[in-house]
């Protein structure tokens, strides 16, 4: 890299800030100068680029296609140095480890063995977020995500945490008697399906079995399905891992099973070098899914 091709530092700081208040008078109170020097420090920025990155020709400067560009490097740039400079000043250190699971997997695994973590690591405050969702891993926010699927999340580093397969069952005397070798045709008998969306609603929809669905549905909390699929309430979808011992030991039997190679729970991280609360709980969860 040419430093000497790089724009001044003043001039990105003062771009970045406009497009982060979306306005040279916001910007100018952010960095605590003048509307009038951030305005200087965007035409310097362009001339120094040689490109347009502020379209001027409406009521309010907007972003141009290369100032998007620019913009989302300069998020990404000074976001990476805000964290390098809170780690090597230690600011980091005292916030909470954030970790957010799937909530299946945060009661049927997580939970079970995080008394494991904190004996281990009594220093380390955690937060614990169960979400369906695809959180966002950013710097002072969420530092480390668990979720299901086959990998390959732009942007993000992830690793094959625990494989398996994903599995429709039921209690024995729930289905007994009625034909189970099509997923479709179950569509009479009572589902249990965990509140919100989740690993398993997804999967339900891409197999097209949701729209068949006519017998009744339970919604239930995630930690709650399970139970009520043991106790014959409901056909379930869950992943394997979750429910082995209990088809091993005939509580539950599988109707269905889609394996897929590489598909199971994912460790979804930040790229670069992790602060030391997360990098002693991957080393755990490593350690604790080979066992």
């Amino acid at each position: 890299m040419d430093w000497r091709d790089l724009p001044p530092l003043a001039a990105l700081r003062a771009f970045a800030a406009f497009v982060e208040t979306g306005s040279v008078v916001e910007a100018g109170a952010a960095l605590n100068v003048s509307h009038a020097a951030i305005s200087q420090q965007l035409r310097a920025l362009e001339a120094h680029l040689g490109v347009s990155l502020l379209d001027r020709s409406g009521r309010a400067m907007v972003l141009t296609p290369d100032g998007e560009i620019l913009a989302q490097g300069c998020s990404d740039g000074f976001a990476s140095i805000a964290r390098a400079v809170a780690l090597v000043t230690g600011a980091e250190a005292a916030r909470p480890l954030h970790i957010s699971p799937t909530p299946s997997f945060a009661a049927a695994w997580l939970m079970p063995r995080l008394s494991e973590f904190r004996a281990v690591h009594p220093g380390i405050n955690l937060v614990l977020n169960p979400t369906a969702d695809l959180v966002t891993l950013s710097p002072g926010g969420v530092d480390v995500s668990i979720r299901y699927g086959v990998g390959g999340w732009d942007g993000l580093d992830d690793e094959l945490l625990l494989e398996t397969s994903m599995v429709v069952v039921a209690a024995p005397a729930l289905v007994a008697g009625h034909d189970t070798t099509d997923l479709t045709r179950l569509g009479e008998l009572p589902w249990l399906e965990e509140v919100g969306t989740s690993e398993s609603t997804r999967w339900l929809e891409t197999k097209g079995a949701m729209g068949g669905l006519r017998g009744v549905l339970t919604q239930v909390p995630g930690n709650l399905m399970l139970d009520g699929a043991r106790d014959g309430q409901g056909l379930a979808v869950t992943v394997r891992a979750f429910v082995e011992a209990d088809i091993q030991a005939g509580r539950l039997i599988v109707l269905h099973e889609d394996a897929i190679p590489g598909a199971g729970y994912h460790l979804v991280t930040r790229p670069g070098v992790p602060r030391p609360a997360l990098r002693a709980f991957v080393k755990w969860i490593r350690k604790a899914a080979r066992g």
